[in-house]
């Protein structure tokens, strides 16, 4: 199983290397990325591999970014001396969360659950990404947001409302379908793991944009989309080049 490292810390490295060795002969590391950049260059530039091991703090930031110049399309396996991105590394592939110190018996759950999951598809080849999908059909998706308005009281905010998300001064604001503008008490981050994945779309670090706002999309330079919405907004909206295709299969679907 050809395997790719990412991981900037080279004692965590050769522990890795070690417990693979003995655990999971299967796996034949083929390379080790240690920062954001290396790992999105080599992945642009290689064949993917059959599995990827993912630290989340990366010298140059947060693994996930990755993610959003590159569709993976390979299982991984998320190591991380943090417990607080669980939930966000499993709406990325991820078949594991092995909090550092890691050991051999890590290493056998995640391997195991690896091939439990592919045995469960009947299949050879199969996208880690719709298995998860499809974990996640029951979730709880927000259906509202409690904003603060006029002094004491709250108003109910209807998520199908909402045109998108977007960070302005730092601070994240809604605009309705109707063009009203709200700040809304979460990180992007959060409003991504929180929001219906058929209805919303991260298309870059600063806009989540729905559905049914989008009028009708520009190709952009440099193999990126601009998106048109029916209501104003600031900044012209880019899809990068890697997520083109993702993004036209969840507009499509």
């Amino acid at each position: 199983m050809k395997t790719l490292i990412i991981e900037d810390e080279w004692a965590a490295v050769n522990n890795l290397k070690a417990l693979l060795a003995d655990a999971a002969p299967e796996c034949q590391i083929i390379n080790i990325t240690d920062s954001i950049i290396d790992s999105v260059k080599w992945l642009q530039e290689n064949p993917m591999p059959e599995l990827i091991f993912m630290d989340i703090h990366l010298a140059d930031g947060s693994a996930f970014e990755i993610f959003e110049y590159v569709k993976i399309q390979c299982p991984v396996i998320f190591t991380t001396a943090y417990d607080e991105y669980a939930l966000r590394a499993f709406k990325v592939n991820s078949v594991d969360y092995l909090l550092k110190p890691i050991g051999e018996k890590d290493i056998k759950r995640a391997m195991d659950k690896l091939k439990l999951l592919r045995e469960s598809k009947n299949q050879e080849n199969y996208s880690l990404s719709q298995l998860v999908k499809s974990m996640n059909l029951h979730k709880q998706y927000k259906n509202y947001f409690l904003i603060p308005n006029k002094g004491s009281k709250l108003l109910p905010l209807p998520t199908e409302s909402i045109a998108c998300f977007f960070i302005e001064n730092g601070v994240v604001k809604a605009i309705t379908l109707d063009g009203e503008s709200y700040i809304i008490p979460h990180t992007l981050d959060d409003l991504s793991e929180s929001l219906n994945p058929k209805s919303f779309f991260r298309a870059n670090r600063q806009y989540i944009i729905s559905k049914k706002a989008i009028i009708d999309i520009d190709y952009w330079f440099n193999g990126r989309l601009s998106l048109n919405l029916k209501v104003s907004v600031k900044d012209k909206i880019l899809v990068t080049k890697a997520r083109v295709s993702e993004f036209k299969e969840w507009f499509g679907g």
